[in-house]
């Protein structure tokens, strides 16, 4: 799952200022423009699969649990390349980066569109996965060194943009097209954007060179916090459960709610919809408290996929219950986001690249564990329940940190 990449003042003191004529050579909207298009294509890549699974388990002619592990082969791919691929490449310029990222995503859809096995298809999935955090953490830093750091924020919130578009209109676009025209259209549309992504970079963006305090030490040594690693655990466990949904969103609707095929993408808007009141309304209330936040939207999101599990054959309460959770869920995203770069301030690169692998290894775990459910009988309401279970455990933790937070303020104080 892809959310809100926050600079931290620790990242801002990485970027080196961009000069005056470097940022009017520039067009400021075209630069954002362009790294938001990327952050469209990754929306795209990550959930359209949900929307178009049928389609796909139909043409290569395998269960519906197997076509679970096309959505856990993307994610996976995101778990292992986020924190890899931002230590390993902590000294590559920017905008190089960047682009390089991007030929990576290419060479992984382009496996995926020509795949002729399953197998291929699950290894183009997982290789298109390696560059999604890391990317968006490099956007979100190239568009902050063209604005400087007093609207850093700003500038990564504008990449992320195409995130809700992707969801909004893009997943909704794409779902109909592969129900109408073949469900690899998705493949080719996200490698298109991608490609168009990385000239427009190149064209409109100057080169960023790294700051000199950034290194793989110091980026490594992030890894040696007990609070990141427990921060990480609660986000694998919480977003999970809204994947076991999500996953299989479409056979759940269509099969169960009685939702007509043709009526999926408006279905899916909705959801895409909830997802960006969500991260606005998460967004706001963690201004205010980030474990409080983090521990309201489970608790919301745990009721949220309780009620769909009991009522998903009623079209009308699926659909409610089902845009509940993409608001709870994402409202959950930029609080947790902001959670983990707390735990390891010293660290910005990994710690954001972490946020990605933890919400895209909760993606690969829902997927998985809704697929096994389904496959051995327990019915497509199954995930669902088994979401809501998950979103219990982390609505616990959530609860325990935030009690522990508050003693050791009281402490201080």
């Amino acid at each position: 799952m892809t959310l809100n990449s926050p600079i931290t003042e620790e990242m801002t003191r990485q970027i080196p200022a961009v000069s005056r004529n470097q940022r009017r050579g520039a067009s400021l909207a075209v630069a954002i423009l362009a790294l938001a298009l990327g952050s469209f294509a990754i929306g795209i890549t990550e959930f359209s699969m949900m929307g178009l699974l049928q389609e796909a388990v139909a043409d290569l002619g395998i269960d519906l649990s197997q076509g679970g592990n096309l959505v856990s082969a993307y994610a996976l791919g995101a778990v292992v390349g986020g924190p890899l691929l931002s230590v390993v490449t902590a000294r590559i310029e920017r905008r190089t980066l960047v682009i390089s990222l991007l030929g990576l995503f290419v060479l992984g859809h382009a496996l995926s569109l020509l795949a002729p096995t399953y197998g291929l298809l699950l290894a183009g999935r997982f290789l298109s996965g390696l560059p999604h955090g890391a990317y968006l953490a490099g956007a979100s830093l190239l568009a902050a060194g063209l604005v400087g750091p007093a609207k850093r924020a700003r500038a990564a919130s504008w990449v992320m943009v195409g995130l809700s578009i992707a969801n909004v209109v893009g997943v909704p676009v794409v779902t109909w097209l592969g129900q109408n025209f073949g469900w690899r259209w998705m493949l080719g549309v996200a490698l298109g954007a991608a490609v168009v992504t990385g000239v427009m970079i190149r064209a409109v963006i100057p080169a960023q060179p790294v700051g000199a305090s950034v290194s793989m030490r110091n980026e490594l040594s992030a890894l040696r916090s007990p609070r990141l690693w427990l921060a990480i655990l609660l986000a694998i466990v919480g977003f999970s459960g809204m994947f076991a949904l999500y996953a299989y969103i479409a056979p759940v609707l269509t099969e169960t709610a009685g939702l007509a095929p043709s009526m999926l993408p408006f279905a899916l808007a909705i959801y895409g919809v909830g997802m960006v009141v969500g991260n606005m309304l998460g967004g706001r209330l963690a201004d205010i408290s980030v474990l409080g936040t983090v521990a309201g939207a489970m608790a919301v999101l745990m009721v949220s996929l309780l009620l769909f599990s009991m009522t998903a054959d009623v079209l009308p309460l699926a659909l409610l219950f089902m845009t509940l959770v993409g608001i709870s869920g994402q409202s959950l995203a930029p609080a947790l986001q902001m959670h983990l770069i707390d735990c390891a301030p010293h660290a910005p690169q990994i710690s954001s690249a972490l946020t990605h692998s933890a919400f895209n290894l909760a993606n690969a775990f829902g997927a998985w564990f809704g697929g096994a459910v389904i496959g051995v009988g327990w019915g497509l309401g199954a995930p669902s329940l088994l979401g809501g279970l998950a979103a219990l455990l982390g609505t616990g933790m959530a609860v325990a940190m935030l009690v522990a937070q508050r003693s050791r303020a009281a402490a201080r104080g």
